[in-house]
């Protein structure tokens, strides 16, 4: 048998020291930091805030600070030009509910992070994007504050983070803080409000919180309804030629349909680019156009969810809750009457259930309203339950006002507020079916519809 000539590997280990990657940083010429001072601007201002301009800008746009009540302040953008006696509106801030005080500061340092903190260094509101690769932050004409990566790449936006207002070109998005957009409580109170337009994943949907409510947000409205598919994506898109404003939709799922849509909205005369969505704090949704090409830059209307006047409106006024205040009979569009145990009375801003004091059900008694419907019985399926079950429910319910039923499908609505109620032209409702009613707790102590 040959021998083999044992052979004797040797492996030659090299160990080379790489040094890490340098970390990405912003540069020092890119960095700020702005303090809140005693700098009020001279213009008028939506909510009659005063303001402190900063120097990141972006016609028509300019970040601020601003406050309705004294010493509260919040970091903003505004819309609108110093040169214009129109009225800057506020197109988005960073920290409704939560406001900083005199000395405040908005920071953006190398480590890539948007910070607004209290003088002590209290952080009231950050981007969460230390570290993170950003190198940058570029603040364009649309009105979207970004910040950026070395492949230019988005590493955050403000688009992403809408509070009430939809910019054209700003997306709502399934999940996540850019679903949904929420109405502020009141002109002084800047917090988040009763009203929300929520994406889901069968449509774009109007809804509406009572604080006395043990359930679910109640259904108001349906801006977008698809019948197959999800729901991923709306955008306020605005066209260069025709001014035309819509919302354009991306689904998934959707095999017989196209997995994109548009929703119409208006048609301004002039630039739509410069439009803006709001969801009001009376619950209307409305978008705003501003004609800067007008002498002094004006302000109009373009479209609203409720109104009289839109062609393409899909709601009558006599739908939207806030119509006729926290109580009332709409009829035409028009406030008509202040139904009572007494009978209609003339409708005032006054109008309004009486406050409830008692639970006892000796304390008050029941009045019945025909010919008419709640917001809520539109979108709302209601309980499946008795006529006398649906009255013992708000019977038993301290926070009721009173409830509605329909006996050919046995529904049931309990009311924990009143606030518009539409006058039906006739007893049957579209699609079919009496209406039997509203039942109104009146006494010495309750007053229920």
């Amino acid at each position: 048998m040959p021998s083999f000539p044992s052979i004797a590997l040797f492996l030659i280990f090299s160990y080379t020291t790489f040094a890490p990657l340098s970390q990405a940083a912003v540069p020092q010429n890119q960095t700020f930091n702005f303090a809140i001072d005693d700098d009020f601007g001279p213009y008028i201002t939506e909510y009659d805030a005063s303001y402190i301009m900063l120097s990141i800008f972006a016609s028509p746009f300019q970040f601020a600070f601003y406050n309705t009540t004294p010493n509260e302040f919040y970091l903003a953008i505004r819309m609108g030009l110093r040169r214009s006696e129109s009225l800057f509106r506020w197109a988005w801030e960073a920290n409704r509910g939560s406001p900083v005080h005199q000395n405040a500061s908005f920071s953006f340092g190398t480590d890539g992070n948007l910070v607004l903190a209290e003088a002590n260094g209290t952080i009231a509101w950050q981007s969460n994007t230390a570290n993170k690769g950003v190198v940058g932050y570029k603040f364009f004409s649309n009105g979207n504050l970004v910040l950026y990566d070395s492949k230019g790449s988005f590493v955050w936006q403000s688009f992403d983070y809408p509070t009430d207002t939809l910019l054209v070109g700003q997306s709502l998005k399934a999940g996540g803080p850019a679903s949904k957009l929420v109405s502020r409580v009141s002109e002084v109170e800047n917090a988040n409000g009763p009203y929300s337009l929520v994406l889901e994943p069968k449509g774009l949907t109007l809804y509406y919180t009572n604080k006395n409510s043990p359930k679910k947000p109640i259904k108001c409205s349906s801006m977008i309804s698809i019948p197959k598919g999800i729901l991923q994506n709306v955008t306020l898109s605005s066209d260069p030629e025709t001014f035309e404003v819509n919302f354009d939709y991306g689904m998934i799922n959707a095999p017989e349909y196209s997995n994109q849509g548009t929703r119409y909205l208006a048609n301004p005369v002039n630039n739509s680019t410069l439009t803006y969505l709001r969801l009001g704090i009376d619950g209307n949704v409305r978008m705003l156009t501003y004609f800067v090409n007008v002498r002094q830059g004006v302000w109009r209307e373009t479209y609203a969810l409720y109104d009289r006047d839109n062609f393409v409106n899909d709601e009558s006024e006599c739908q939207w809750p806030e119509k006729c205040g926290a109580f009332g009979l709409c009829e035409d569009n028009q406030c008509v009457a202040c139904p009572s145990s007494q009978g209609l009375k003339g409708w005032s801003k006054d109008c309004k259930a009486k406050a409830v004091t008692s639970c006892r059900a000796s304390d008050f008694h029941y009045y019945k309203l025909e010919g008419v419907e709640h917001y809520m019985s539109k979108y709302n399926s209601g309980d499946r339950v008795s006529e006398s079950g649906c009255e013992s429910k708000c019977t038993k319910d301290c926070k009721c006002v009173g409830y509605f039923y329909k006996k050919e499908v046995s529904r049931c609505w309990v009311a924990y507020d009143l606030r518009t109620l539409a006058k039906v032209a006739n007893s049957s409702h579209v699609g079919g079916g009496n209406w039997d009613g509203w039942f109104i707790i009146d006494g010495p102590s309750q007053y229920v519809y």
